[in-house]
Protein backbone atom coordinates (compact mmCIF):
# COMPACT_ATOMS: atom_id res chain seq x y z
CA UNK A 1 0.00 0.00 0.00
CA UNK A 2 1.26 3.46 -0.84
CA UNK A 3 0.93 6.47 1.41
CA UNK A 4 -1.49 9.34 1.57
CA UNK A 5 -1.92 11.35 -1.64
CA UNK A 6 -2.91 15.00 -1.23
CA UNK A 7 -2.60 17.32 -4.21
CA UNK A 8 -4.32 20.11 -6.08
CA UNK A 9 -6.31 18.66 -8.97
CA UNK A 10 -4.95 21.32 -11.33
CA UNK A 11 -1.38 20.15 -10.54
CA UNK A 12 -2.16 16.81 -12.24
CA UNK A 13 -1.35 16.88 -15.94
CA UNK A 14 -4.36 16.92 -18.25
CA UNK A 15 -4.31 14.65 -21.27
CA UNK A 16 -6.44 15.11 -24.38
CA UNK A 17 -9.14 12.43 -24.75
CA UNK A 18 -8.46 10.95 -28.19
CA UNK A 19 -11.37 8.51 -28.38
CA UNK A 20 -13.38 8.79 -31.60
CA UNK A 21 -16.30 11.19 -31.06
CA UNK A 22 -14.59 13.21 -28.30
CA UNK A 23 -14.61 16.97 -28.94
CA UNK A 24 -12.49 19.30 -26.76
CA UNK A 25 -12.21 16.90 -23.79
CA UNK A 26 -9.31 16.50 -21.36
CA UNK A 27 -8.88 14.11 -18.44
CA UNK A 28 -6.77 14.29 -15.27
CA UNK A 29 -6.22 10.92 -13.56
CA UNK A 30 -6.44 12.01 -9.91
CA UNK A 31 -6.43 8.61 -8.17
CA UNK A 32 -5.71 5.22 -9.73
CA UNK A 33 -4.47 1.75 -8.99
CA UNK A 34 -0.93 3.13 -9.16
CA UNK A 35 -1.72 5.16 -6.04
CA UNK A 36 -2.68 2.01 -4.16
CA UNK A 37 -6.43 2.41 -4.74
CA UNK A 38 -7.67 -1.18 -5.13
CA UNK A 39 -11.30 -0.45 -6.02
CA UNK A 40 -11.99 2.93 -7.64
CA UNK A 41 -10.27 5.43 -9.91
CA UNK A 42 -11.12 9.15 -9.74
CA UNK A 43 -10.82 11.16 -12.94
CA UNK A 44 -11.46 14.85 -13.58
CA UNK A 45 -12.83 15.65 -17.03
CA UNK A 46 -12.98 19.09 -18.61
CA UNK A 47 -15.11 19.74 -21.67
CA UNK A 48 -14.85 23.01 -23.57
CA UNK A 49 -17.90 24.99 -24.73
CA UNK A 50 -19.68 22.99 -27.43
CA UNK A 51 -17.53 19.95 -26.64
CA UNK A 52 -18.65 16.41 -25.86
CA UNK A 53 -17.46 13.05 -24.67
CA UNK A 54 -17.86 10.16 -27.11
CA UNK A 55 -21.22 8.41 -27.31
CA UNK A 56 -20.18 4.99 -26.00
CA UNK A 57 -20.87 2.18 -23.56
CA UNK A 58 -18.86 -0.23 -21.43
CA UNK A 59 -19.50 -2.86 -18.78
CA UNK A 60 -18.73 -0.72 -15.72
CA UNK A 61 -20.75 2.04 -14.08
CA UNK A 62 -19.81 5.73 -13.84
CA UNK A 63 -20.42 7.82 -10.76
CA UNK A 64 -20.34 11.48 -11.78
CA UNK A 65 -20.28 14.76 -9.82
CA UNK A 66 -20.60 18.04 -11.73
CA UNK A 67 -17.95 20.42 -10.36
CA UNK A 68 -18.46 23.34 -12.75
CA UNK A 69 -20.63 24.34 -15.69
CA UNK A 70 -23.74 22.88 -17.23
CA UNK A 71 -24.60 20.41 -19.92
CA UNK A 72 -26.73 17.47 -20.85
CA UNK A 73 -26.28 13.74 -20.74
CA UNK A 74 -27.37 11.65 -23.67
CA UNK A 75 -28.34 8.31 -22.15
CA UNK A 76 -29.72 5.82 -24.67
CA UNK A 77 -32.71 7.63 -26.21
CA UNK A 78 -32.95 10.21 -23.39
CA UNK A 79 -31.36 13.65 -22.99
CA UNK A 80 -31.33 15.25 -19.55
CA UNK A 81 -29.84 18.60 -18.48
CA UNK A 82 -27.49 18.93 -15.51
CA UNK A 83 -25.55 21.68 -13.78
CA UNK A 84 -22.95 22.38 -11.10
CA UNK A 85 -23.71 20.44 -7.92
CA UNK A 86 -25.65 17.63 -9.64
CA UNK A 87 -24.56 14.00 -9.52
CA UNK A 88 -25.27 11.26 -12.05
CA UNK A 89 -25.17 7.47 -11.89
CA UNK A 90 -24.65 5.76 -15.26
CA UNK A 91 -25.15 1.97 -15.01
CA UNK A 92 -22.78 -0.18 -17.03
CA UNK A 93 -23.82 -1.38 -20.47
CA UNK A 94 -25.64 1.83 -21.44
CA UNK A 95 -24.80 4.22 -24.28
CA UNK A 96 -24.00 7.70 -22.94
CA UNK A 97 -22.30 11.01 -23.69
CA UNK A 98 -21.78 14.25 -21.76
CA UNK A 99 -22.24 17.47 -23.74
CA UNK A 100 -21.26 20.96 -22.61
CA UNK A 101 -24.22 23.28 -23.30
CA UNK A 102 -22.81 26.26 -21.39
CA UNK A 103 -20.63 29.20 -22.34
CA UNK A 104 -17.79 28.15 -19.99
CA UNK A 105 -15.98 24.90 -19.34
CA UNK A 106 -17.79 21.85 -18.00
CA UNK A 107 -15.84 20.05 -15.28
CA UNK A 108 -16.89 16.75 -13.69
CA UNK A 109 -15.46 14.06 -11.47
CA UNK A 110 -15.93 10.52 -12.73
CA UNK A 111 -15.39 7.50 -10.48
CA UNK A 112 -15.02 4.09 -12.09
CA UNK A 113 -13.73 0.67 -10.98
CA UNK A 114 -9.92 0.47 -11.14
CA UNK A 115 -10.05 -2.47 -13.57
Amino acid sequence: MTGLKLMKAMDVEAGQVMMEGAVDVTMRMLISGGDGAPNFAMRLFEVGPGGRTPYHSHAWEHEIYIVEGKGKIVFGEEEKPFEKGDFIFVPGGNMHSFINTGAGKLQFLCLVPVD
